[in-house]
């Protein structure tokens, strides 16, 4: 499919109102050849070895590839999580997040105000107003920082939620590297 995208991209009968109709295709097939490479790995692979899909994005749409990359491709990052966690207010948000990148247990941590949770505890339907903390960090950190947020939170049993990095910018991978204790 990627050889048949750069002969559509560089025929010279390709036309920007056939681009038009085709710039869906074109996005569908970007992401589930980039965005979902996890799930189809050759898919990705053929369409990086033949640079079709980076020259089309660039060219047509452009979006610059350059400046990203895979996780398990570098040997300057290490493999890094985002991990969400729950706090009650802006003060206890504040003070975990200061406690958690002091200890250099993440890189980053953002706080973001003003969510409302609903969820079943103890039986009943509870509503809350919180703050959400998004934590950027190595993931051979996960257990530690999962402990320190268990010693040093308010609620009994305090969310603590992983997701992986697959990739991104990677002087900003480097930097979450850097930031982090081993």
């Amino acid at each position: 499919m990627a050889s048949t995208l750069c002969s559509i991209s560089t025929s010279p009968l390709f036309s920007s109102s056939t681009l038009r109709r085709r710039l869906p295709l074109v996005g569908a097939f970007c992401m589930l050849s980039l965005g979902l490479s996890n799930l189809y790995t050759p898919l990705y692979s053929s369409a990086l070895k033949t640079g079709c899909v980076q020259s089309l994005l660039r060219s047509k749409l452009g979006v610059h590839t350059k400046s990203t990359i895979r996780m398990e491709g570098s040997n300057t990052t290490v493999p890094s999580i985002v991990v969400y966690v729950t706090v009650p207010n802006k003060e206890a948000g504040k003070n975990l997040a200061e406690s958690i990148v002091q200890e250099k247990l993440a890189a980053c941590v953002n706080r973001v105000p003003g969510i409302e949770s609903m969820y079943q505890w103890e039986g009943k339907i509870q509503t809350d107003s919180e703050e959400l903390l998004i934590i950027k960090t190595r993931q051979s950190l996960l257990e530690a920082l999962t402990e320190h947020i268990k010693a040093n939170h308010q609620y009994e049993v305090p969310e603590v939620i992983s997701l992986p990095i697959t990739g991104g910018n990677l002087k900003y991978l480097e930097w979450i590297k850097e930031s982090t204790r081993e």
